[in-house]
Protein backbone atom coordinates (compact mmCIF):
# COMPACT_ATOMS: atom_id res chain seq x y z
CA UNK A 1 0.00 0.00 0.00
CA UNK A 2 0.94 3.75 -0.26
CA UNK A 3 3.59 5.25 1.55
CA UNK A 4 1.31 8.07 2.05
CA UNK A 5 -1.25 5.53 3.59
CA UNK A 6 -1.19 7.28 7.11
CA UNK A 7 -1.80 5.21 10.70
CA UNK A 8 -5.80 5.40 10.94
CA UNK A 9 -6.25 4.39 7.40
CA UNK A 10 -4.02 0.93 7.94
CA UNK A 11 -5.95 0.49 11.16
CA UNK A 12 -9.50 0.04 9.35
CA UNK A 13 -7.64 -2.00 6.74
CA UNK A 14 -6.57 -4.06 9.25
CA UNK A 15 -10.19 -4.80 10.91
CA UNK A 16 -12.26 -4.71 7.32
CA UNK A 17 -8.81 -7.34 6.67
CA UNK A 18 -9.50 -9.37 9.66
CA UNK A 19 -13.57 -9.10 8.93
CA UNK A 20 -13.24 -10.93 5.47
CA UNK A 21 -10.76 -13.20 6.40
CA UNK A 22 -13.19 -14.57 9.58
CA UNK A 23 -15.90 -14.68 6.52
CA UNK A 24 -13.66 -16.42 4.23
CA UNK A 25 -12.53 -18.99 6.37
CA UNK A 26 -16.33 -19.54 7.99
CA UNK A 27 -17.27 -20.37 4.30
CA UNK A 28 -14.82 -23.08 3.72
CA UNK A 29 -15.97 -25.52 7.05
CA UNK A 30 -18.29 -28.11 6.82
CA UNK A 31 -21.24 -26.27 8.24
CA UNK A 32 -20.94 -22.66 7.58
CA UNK A 33 -22.58 -19.72 9.75
CA UNK A 34 -24.12 -18.02 7.19
CA UNK A 35 -25.64 -15.19 8.89
CA UNK A 36 -21.77 -14.72 10.41
CA UNK A 37 -20.50 -14.58 7.21
CA UNK A 38 -23.11 -12.16 6.09
CA UNK A 39 -22.89 -10.10 8.75
CA UNK A 40 -18.89 -10.13 8.44
CA UNK A 41 -18.84 -9.40 4.57
CA UNK A 42 -21.51 -6.36 5.12
CA UNK A 43 -18.66 -5.29 8.30
CA UNK A 44 -15.58 -5.32 6.04
CA UNK A 45 -16.97 -3.81 3.31
CA UNK A 46 -18.37 -1.04 5.46
CA UNK A 47 -14.56 -0.65 6.63
CA UNK A 48 -12.95 -0.73 3.39
CA UNK A 49 -15.14 2.23 2.20
CA UNK A 50 -14.31 4.49 5.72
CA UNK A 51 -10.83 3.31 5.09
CA UNK A 52 -10.84 5.03 1.59
CA UNK A 53 -13.10 8.30 2.77
CA UNK A 54 -10.18 8.90 6.18
CA UNK A 55 -7.74 8.51 2.90
CA UNK A 56 -9.44 11.19 1.49
CA UNK A 57 -9.33 13.39 4.95
CA UNK A 58 -12.53 12.84 5.39
CA UNK A 59 -14.07 11.64 8.74
CA UNK A 60 -16.82 8.97 7.63
CA UNK A 61 -20.11 8.70 9.08
CA UNK A 62 -21.55 6.48 11.45
CA UNK A 63 -23.89 4.29 9.33
CA UNK A 64 -23.71 0.63 8.54
CA UNK A 65 -25.75 2.19 4.79
CA UNK A 66 -22.87 0.99 2.40
CA UNK A 67 -25.15 2.80 -0.63
CA UNK A 68 -24.62 6.07 2.07
CA UNK A 69 -20.63 5.64 2.21
CA UNK A 70 -20.49 4.24 -1.62
CA UNK A 71 -22.28 7.79 -2.41
CA UNK A 72 -19.46 9.57 -0.19
CA UNK A 73 -16.88 8.42 -1.98
CA UNK A 74 -18.77 9.20 -5.61
CA UNK A 75 -18.25 12.81 -4.46
CA UNK A 76 -14.66 12.05 -4.91
CA UNK A 77 -14.69 9.29 -7.76
CA UNK A 78 -17.19 8.50 -9.75
CA UNK A 79 -15.98 4.96 -10.77
CA UNK A 80 -17.26 4.58 -7.26
CA UNK A 81 -20.62 3.67 -8.67
CA UNK A 82 -19.52 0.35 -9.58
CA UNK A 83 -20.32 -0.70 -5.96
CA UNK A 84 -23.45 0.33 -5.58
CA UNK A 85 -24.90 -3.29 -5.78
CA UNK A 86 -22.69 -3.79 -2.33
CA UNK A 87 -25.74 -1.50 -1.02
CA UNK A 88 -27.44 -5.37 -0.57
CA UNK A 89 -25.11 -5.92 2.14
CA UNK A 90 -26.44 -3.16 4.59
CA UNK A 91 -29.44 -5.73 5.69
CA UNK A 92 -26.74 -8.13 7.13
CA UNK A 93 -25.47 -4.82 9.46
CA UNK A 94 -28.36 -4.85 12.20
CA UNK A 95 -31.29 -6.57 10.75
CA UNK A 96 -30.76 -10.47 11.09
CA UNK A 97 -28.34 -9.98 14.04
CA UNK A 98 -31.21 -10.67 16.13
CA UNK A 99 -34.39 -13.42 16.61
CA UNK A 100 -36.32 -10.04 16.26
CA UNK A 101 -36.17 -10.79 12.07
CA UNK A 102 -35.07 -14.13 12.35
CA UNK A 103 -33.67 -14.99 8.80
CA UNK A 104 -30.81 -17.48 8.19
CA UNK A 105 -29.16 -16.70 4.93
CA UNK A 106 -28.82 -19.59 2.39
CA UNK A 107 -25.24 -21.18 1.22
CA UNK A 108 -25.41 -19.20 -2.13
CA UNK A 109 -26.45 -15.49 -0.20
CA UNK A 110 -23.57 -15.97 2.06
CA UNK A 111 -21.49 -16.41 -0.96
CA UNK A 112 -22.83 -13.39 -2.77
CA UNK A 113 -22.50 -11.59 0.31
CA UNK A 114 -18.45 -12.77 0.51
CA UNK A 115 -17.94 -11.75 -3.22
CA UNK A 116 -19.33 -8.58 -3.15
CA UNK A 117 -17.25 -7.53 -0.12
CA UNK A 118 -14.38 -8.91 -1.85
CA UNK A 119 -15.36 -6.81 -4.99
CA UNK A 120 -15.29 -3.78 -2.81
CA UNK A 121 -11.72 -4.62 -0.84
CA UNK A 122 -10.16 -5.08 -4.23
CA UNK A 123 -11.48 -1.97 -5.97
CA UNK A 124 -10.98 0.33 -2.44
CA UNK A 125 -7.59 -0.85 -2.24
CA UNK A 126 -6.58 -0.75 -5.67
CA UNK A 127 -7.97 3.03 -5.57
CA UNK A 128 -5.58 3.68 -2.81
CA UNK A 129 -2.22 2.34 -4.83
Amino acid sequence: MAEMMNEKVKQWIIKADNDITIAGKDLKTDNPVTDAICFHAQQSAEKYLKAYLVFKDIEPEKTHKIERLVLTCITFDATFSALKAGDILTEYAVEFRYPDDFYIPDIEEAKEAYNLALKVKDFVLEWMK
